[in-house]
């Protein structure tokens, strides 16, 4: 009666078998509006999704060279094959998933604290200039970004709002600075804000994932860069990381000393919050850990496990990113048209060029700067933690570049969102006598 290659037959069939105790059971949900049969999986389940997307881009990695060779992390290949076929579903079927990404937040901040574990006094004195090079070059970034915003809609003949939105607020600042400024925008009469913002930084975010691990790998080629890992650490500490163990004890350990940090990250946060000041946990966090770091370091009372903590971090990214690949809606992009989609490529264009001709320069046009090219693709079109996702594909690939791991994190998890938030207010303040 209902034929089986029909998913409207096979609907039809359950409603007909009054299967609405199953729907409860299976928590499939349907919009009488739009008619979308959505079943929403539970946390494990979306787990178990995410980690067969990984493991998707894994073989896919294995199997296709152009991957492996410009440096596209597992979970971003895996996870474009699985938002296509997503969107594919949806669009004839209309039929999707509910992915439950709560297991997203919890790894990015062990990720994040295990950043702050490598960060050794020595190591920051290092990094110390580079950090404040590296904000000013990102916050001249943004100023770009706005600008180009603003013109091409000026010049297209669109709300320059919606410039401001194709610009520094979701490229450099990402879903959240958009979900922000959003509804202050829509308040100015820019309809429909919420969502261009989102399918904004959207678009940021994929297009940061694409081009950073293959402009840090052509650079480093091009170049023919070297990792100078060795000159951030004195002999007697290689050579004592290299006879460090990873076991069940060691990696137990090293998980304690960070979930200690995130802990006192929480509470540490707490007064900043109150004071005003936007702060992420995973920095304060990330702080922390560091302070623990070179507090067992001086004293001798405890150690950090570099390998366990590499381990974790390793883990802990691939995780992350596979929850926030799986989730992505790429419907959403399908909402950025017109003089919207001109601005948007037209941000992806200059930002791959920014970073091969300008990051690459000012940054020293050594090996951990092409690592940071790569990475400022990620956070200057979105999001940091794929940013640094870009630089650990580009580490696994030609060796590791811990100037730069601690560099980008800590410009573009706090330091750019002063900067940048000034920046939008000027920018705002200029669309404003366009209107």
């Amino acid at each position: 009666m209902y034929p089986i290659e029909d998913f409207a037959g096979v609907k039809a069939l359950l409603k007909s078998l009054n299967l609405a105790t199953y729907n409860s059971a299976m928590n499939i949900k349907v919009d009488e509006a739009s008619g979308l049969t959505t079943l929403n999986l539970d946390l494990m389940q979306s787990f178990a999704v995410a980690m067969a997307v990984y493991f998707l881009g894994v073989w896919m990695k294995k199997k296709i060279s152009v991957l492996e060779r410009f440096c596209i992390p597992a979970p971003v290949a895996g996870g474009f094959v699985f938002a296509i076929l997503h969107l594919i579903v949806r669009q004839t079927m209309n039929f999707s998933l509910g992915i439950d990404t709560t297991f997203q937040s919890p790894f990015m901040m062990v990720f994040f604290t295990t950043i702050g574990l490598t960060a050794s006094i020595e190591l920051i004195k290092k990094g110390g200039l580079g950090v404040i090079i590296f904000w000013v070059l990102a916050s001249i970034l943004c100023v770009f970004q706005d600008a180009i915003g603003l013109a091409l809609a000026k010049v297209m003949g669109a709300n320059p709002l919606l410039g401001l939105i194709c610009g520094s607020i979701t490229m450099t600042g990402g879903h959240g600075t958009g979900a922000a400024f959003a509804p202050k925008f829509a308040e100015m009469g820019l309809d429909g804000a919420n969502v261009a913002a989102m399918a904004a930084a959207t678009f940021g975010l994929v297009s940061g994932s694409i081009i950073g691990g293959p402009i840090g790998a052509t650079l480093i080629r091009k170049n023919n860069l070297k990792s100078k890992a060795a000159e951030y650490t004195n002999q007697e500490v290689t050579l004592e990381s290299e006879k460090e163990e990873i076991n069940v004890d060691e990696v137990l350990k090293t998980l304690t000393i960070i979930l200690i940090s995130i802990a006192i990250g929480a509470v540490v946060s707490i007064p900043v919050k109150k004071a005003g000041i936007t702060l992420p946990a995973y920095v304060t966090a990330m702080i922390v850990a560091s302070i623990l770091l070179n507090v067992g370091e001086s004293t001798k009372m405890w150690h950090v496990n570099q390998k366990a903590s590499s381990f974790l971090g390793t883990l802990s990214l691939n995780v992350f990113l596979s929850f926030a690949l799986t989730g992505m809606q790429l419907w959403q992009l399908a909402e950025v048209a017109g003089p919207m989609m001109v601005i948007l490529v037209a941000e992806v264009v200059f930002m791959a060029l920014f970073a091969y001709f300008v990051t690459f320069k000012v940054m020293g046009s050594d090996f951990d700067a092409a690592t940071i090219a790569a990475g400022h693709c990620g956070f200057g079109l979105g999001a940091t933690p794929n940013g640094v996702a870009n630089m650990t594909s580009v580490q696994e690939e030609f060796g590791p570049a811990p100037r730069a791991f601690f560099i980008l994190p800590i410009v573009g998890a706090f330091l750019i969102d002063f900067t940048n938030s000034l920046i939008i207010t000027i920018f705002v303040n200029i669309a404003q006598t366009m209107m």
